[in-house]
């Protein structure tokens, strides 16, 4: 696909779209569960021959000062992944199981945001440093050779919902280019922030969550921090919460109910992308590790990464994720791990909200559902993921 088309394929639609999981331009199968109930846990234990292995936390007290806004995330040894990241879980034609196979891994303690970046911590970022994120700035000429200038606009995708039920084979069909749309304005120029001081701040690709990371004297997490975080402290668990997708008939996290992508009907209280931590907390005390937005983290994105590590035989310390990326849908498009789903997940097309699968995103390529936290070492010496992999 050329850039000469039309850009609604810059920074979006022939890129990746993580759309509560995994969307490329490739064709997709359809899943058409809109009776499926959401998923549970399995129970035969012949479907988890022991896969995970206990969580083991580094014994050592959380250093002081504490850090505000964060909590300390304590570390240790774990098992990494998802026996469920299978056809029933944002599938293309053939299984793709990415979070596979379940492996240990050790990870040293950290300080984590408690919630994702809000706007207006964005906003004192900006106001600090001058800032302008990607999607504010105006495609170049150069960068799309022969695209027709009236398309060369700065702006960003946002789901649109369509009029009615429609085949979830064509993600086209619920997202748009719109112009104007940025953090500022994350539903185009005629919206605004005005009340949503508290929301997080989205259509920000990784460049720019690594700006602000770098202004705050944080990092963006790596992969393995983010699922040790998510787990808190709990081994194998389908949700961060545990394993039912409503204990007690409670929303846990901001999702899609309704007909995607028809009409999210809100019924876990909001319709859209909601304001930081507006659900019970995990045990580690963090907010909205799954649903409400995607986040970015440090690792470049590779379909092997798992089986990579796995045949290392040993425990893998610390992972930064690849060298470099490879996604076989989209070979040549450079894209890193997103993780957590956000408020478009959903059964009936993807479930990326289980704590162990991943999602992966173009790094220049942003959304009004995608956003980030940031982690923040224990010591000046502890290892930080190079920003230039």
């Amino acid at each position: 696909m050329t850039s000469a088309t039309h850009l609604v394929t810059f920074r979006a639609v022939s890129l990746i779209i993580a759309v509560g999981g995994i969307i490329s331009t490739s064709s997709w199968a359809q899943e058409s569960n809109s009776g499926r109930a959401a998923p549970q846990a399995k129970t035969d234990a012949a479907t988890k021959p022991n896969a995970f292995g206990p969580t083991i936390p580094n014994a050592a007290p959380a250093p002081t000062p504490a850090v505000e806004g964060m909590v300390w995330i304590p570390g240790g040894e774990f098992s990494m992944g998802s026996l469920d990241a299978d056809a029933a879980l944002c599938d293309m034609h053939g299984s793709m199981p990415d979070a596979q196979p379940i492996h240990r891994v050790y990870v040293d303690g950290y300080w984590m945001d408690k919630t994702e970046v809000t706007n207006e911590q964005f906003e004192k970022f900006v106001k600090a440093t001058g800032y302008v994120t990607i999607a504010e700035q105006t495609p170049r000429a150069e960068d799309f050779p022969g695209a027709p200038p009236e398309n060369l606009v700065a702006g960003s995708t946002v789901f649109t919902p369509t009029p009615g039920p429609v085949p979830l084979d064509n993600h086209y069909q619920w997202w748009r280019y719109q112009r104007g749309a940025n953090w500022r304005h994350p539903e185009g120029p005629e919206s605004d922030l005005k009340g949503k001081e508290k929301y997080p701040v989205v259509h920000i690709a990784y460049d720019d969550a690594a700006a602000y990371a770098k202004w705050a004297g944080k990092r963006l997490p790596t992969e393995a921090e983010f699922e040790f975080a998510a787990r808190g402290g709990a081994a194998g668990k389908t949700f961060a919460w545990g394993d039912e997708f409503k204990p007690n008939g409670k929303f846990m996290a901001n999702t899609f109910q309704g007909t995607f992508p028809v009409k999210d009907t809100g019924e876990d209280g909001f319709i859209g992308v909601a304001p930081v931590a507006q659900f019970p907390p995990n045990a580690y005390g963090l907010y909205d590790v799954a649903g409400n937005v995607w986040e970015w983290c440090s690792d470049w994105y590779r379909v092997d990464t798992y089986t990579r590590q796995m045949l290392a035989g040993k425990i893998t310390r610390n992972p930064q994720g690849p060298n470099s990326p490879y996604d076989p849908a989209e070979p040549n498009e450079k894209k890193r791990v997103q993780r957590g789903g956000s408020f478009l997940c959903t059964d009936q097309y993807c479930t990326r909200y289980m704590v162990g699968t991943r999602g992966k995103g173009e790094i220049s390529t942003g959304s009004n559902h995608v956003g980030f936290r940031c982690v923040k070492p224990a010591t000046a010496t502890d290892r930080v993921p190079d920003p230039s992999k």
